[in-house]
């Protein structure tokens, strides 16, 4: 049975799974580079069908995610919640509830008519998206659609690898829910709790971001890495606002929504409050509602296995939270937490429904999450050409690309397919050693980035029990670097890069099945150093989605002024930039540089 996912909705995606493995994904951003774009994704569509090698007339059903939304009919920009005047359907409704809200929003029935509204306004999306894929895709297959939290449940326990486990789903909110909980087993979930959106833990978050200066729904990581450089000084203030409530409920005991959340939040908090202060308090306060909302739903049902999806969790600090809880034996978060991931959750529902589906062979563990385009040396070299830049043919490229990273340079990577999720995980990475605690002033600067965002380490398998603690239980997040874990003294001092202020780090755990040739450099990597980490992070310029095609990558190498650029088996070198670093340190190699 081969289907087509779709999420229209940000980040808008595809997939294609036959029989239930995921054969192909892609997010319309990284092909329209507009980051966290929406409306349908039109050029995702044909690239997962080609990708899938089969003909239109092949697929056998179209699942799509979400019941409730405005009709798109091509990608948009997204530029955060407050700030967002291209849907403007979406930005009148949301005005007019933000209104309300401090009036009725106590009120359990106003939410329903909130609900009833927006489904009314979203009704021309269930005709036509039908019409699109008919008209102009060619696609005639029966079309069905999901709701938005039970497709975030079926990609967290189908690809779980668990029989049986706590399904937790949390994030800022889609058809009417900002969190469910499911028990799942034996290839079926059932429904067992959820949280209206009007009480979102996720919403939450993301108005302390917008008070904070930055994008809200789109910069809230950034609120993570800076609440470890402050203190909780407001959190009684926040608590005011949002609590957790016996039986496995979230409730805001101070009625808001939208721009009258801001007003309200920013009329109690000092007029000069620090902004590092408060990201350390809004991570508490998710912390501790969303833990005894997971602890609840665990003693609930005595699982002790939980798997998770939606936006929330893709705060790596809170997963660790989670992983830590005495009730949980393991955890898994699946890779697309965001909505990315909701086309591959629409097709294992489609998959899971039909007749004599056996949906217990659906629940599987993921290899890798490599379901992007690849390019040919060829296109490769073409890109180059067209550029009229200098390249040398590397057939052992991996081997030399971890000679240049021994010998301290910064490494851009682009190699085979690329990444589904958020993550950049050795596909679509730029590369350096983890012993300069300086690198994130001046490589977040070169990519304009802000400096207090932590980089991630890429470490080998064998060696990561001996640098992370509490990793039981926890491993294959760890592949999809989507957990933090606290580093122990060793892994403090040998790389000191990829420590946050904290003391954790979000790794990437490799091992030669998951990525083999990213595998591949590291281990030399470790044989000409002695160290087993690498710093992984993403291939892109601040506000940019990450690179896709060979021309992307170029562009971004350029712009980054980074020293080198390993694309494909051709290896690209930027003189200049190794000029400028050579003349700040005093010395291109590592080890003249910091021993």
């Amino acid at each position: 049975m081969i289907t087509l996912g779709i999420i229209d909705s940000k980040p808008s995606a595809a997939a294609i799974l036959d029989d239930g493995k995921i054969i192909a994904s892609v997010a319309e951003e990284r092909l329209c580079r507009m980051k966290l774009a929406s409306g349908f994704p039109r050029e995702s569509v044909d690239l997962v069908i080609k990708l899938a090698g089969i003909s239109k007339k092949e697929i056998d059903i179209v699942s799509i995610a979400q019941n409730i939304s405005v009709f798109e009919p091509n990608p948009i920009p997204w530029s955060g919640w407050f700030k967002d005047d291209a849907k403007l359907k979406t930005s009148q409704f949301d005005q007019f509830s933000s209104s309300l809200a401090p009036v009725f929003g106590n009120f359990p029935i106003s939410w329903k008519i909130h609900h009833h509204l927006k489904r009314f306004n979203s009704r021309e999306r269930l005709v036509k998206i039908p019409e699109l894929l008919r008209n102009d895709f060619n696609i005639h297959a029966p079309i069905k659609f999901y709701d938005h939290h039970y497709c975030h449940a079926t990609t967290a326990y189908y690809t779980s690898n668990f029989k049986q486990a706590l399904i937790v789903t949390l994030d800022g909110g889609g058809d009417g829910r900002s969190g469910s909980a499911y028990i799942g087993e034996n290839g079926q979930l059932k429904e067992i709790g959820s949280v209206d959106s009007f009480n979102s833990l996720g919403n939450f978050y993301s108005y302390i971001t917008e008070l904070c200066g930055f994008q809200a729904e789109k910069h809230e990581g950034k609120i993570t890495g800076l609440a470890a450089l402050g203190e909780p000084i407001y959190a009684d203030i926040l608590r005011q606002f949002v609590r957790y409530q016996p039986y496995g409920k979230i409730r805001y005991t101070v009625p808001m929504y939208h721009r009258s959340a801001l007003q309200k939040l920013a009329q109690k908090l000092p007029k000069n409050f620090d902004m590092a202060h408060l990201a350390a308090s809004v991570q508490l306060i998710l912390e501790e509602i969303g833990i005894e909302f997971i602890q609840h739903w665990l003693r609930q049902t005595g699982l002790r296995n939980i798997a998770v999806a939606g936006g929330v969790f893709s705060n790596v600090k809170f997963n660790q939270r989670v992983h830590e809880l005495p009730e949980v034996d393991n955890i898994f978060v699946h890779p697309a937490m965001d909505d990315s991931g909701l086309c591959v959750g629409a097709g294992f529902a489609a998959v899971a429904e039909q007749k004599g589906s056996q949906a217990v062979e659906l629940i599987q563990r993921l290899d890798n999450v490599y379901f992007g385009p690849e390019y040919s040396d060829a296109e490769i070299q073409k890109a180059i050409q067209s550029e009229g830049i200098q390249a040398t043919h590397t057939p052992n490229i991996q081997k030399e690309v971890a000679r240049l990273l021994a010998d301290g340079h910064v490494v851009a990577r682009f190699t085979g397919r690329m990444e589904y999720g958020p993550r950049a995980l050795g596909h679509r990475s730029i590369l350096y050693h983890t012993q300069d605690p300086s690198v994130n002033d001046w490589l977040n600067e070169n990519l304009d980035r802000t400096e207090f965002m932590p980089f991630a380490p890429a470490t080998l398998e064998e060696y990561a029990p001996l640098r992370f603690d509490n990793l039981k239980g926890a491993e294959d997040p760890a592949r999809f670097m989507t957990i933090t874990f606290n580093c122990n003294a060793k892994m403090r001092q040998e790389s000191p890069g990829v420590v946050h202020v904290d003391g954790t780090a979000r790794p990437q755990i490799i091992d030669s099945q998951t990525a083999p040739d990213f595998h591949r450099i590291l281990s030399e990597y470790h044989r000409l150093t002695g160290i087993p980490s690498l710093i992984n992070t993403s291939f892109n310029m601040h506000g940019e989605p990450i690179v896709c095609t060979p021309e992307d990558a170029i562009r971004s190498y350029k712009q980054g002024n980074l020293e080198y650029l390993a694309i494909g088996n051709w290896l690209i070198k930027n003189q200049d930039a190794i000029n400028k670093r050579y003349t700040m340190t005093g010395s291109s190699r590592l080890e003249e540089t910091f021993n």
